[in-house]
């Protein structure tokens, strides 16, 4: 389960990025295609991030702050893989 945490993780911190590649891309060449193939799987991604995120809080005995962190960076760009490799 930790394992796929991580892989979580990282995935969704790709797709945010690549999501606001594509919302760049839309503004620039008024083209939603990538927004909307890229919106749905981000979405779940960053659902299964929280709930892996709070699941897993004992396993990694953290408390309310760094939790609070972990959660906080998901909305970040960048934030997962920070957590990946000082939390993780």
């Amino acid at each position: 389960m930790v394992l796929f945490f991580r892989l979580i993780a990282f995935l969704e911190g790709l797709s945010y990025l690549l999501l606001v590649a594509a919302a760049i891309y839309k503004r620039t060449h008024g083209n939603e295609y990538f927004v909307k193939l890229l919106g749905m799987p981000h979405g779940i991604l960053f659902v299964l991030y929280i709930i892996f995120a709070i699941v897993l809080k004992p396993h990694y005995k953290w408390d309310s702050k760094t939790l609070g962190i972990v959660l906080i960076a998901s909305v970040l760009p960048f934030g997962t893989f920070y957590i990946e490799k000082k939390y993780l």
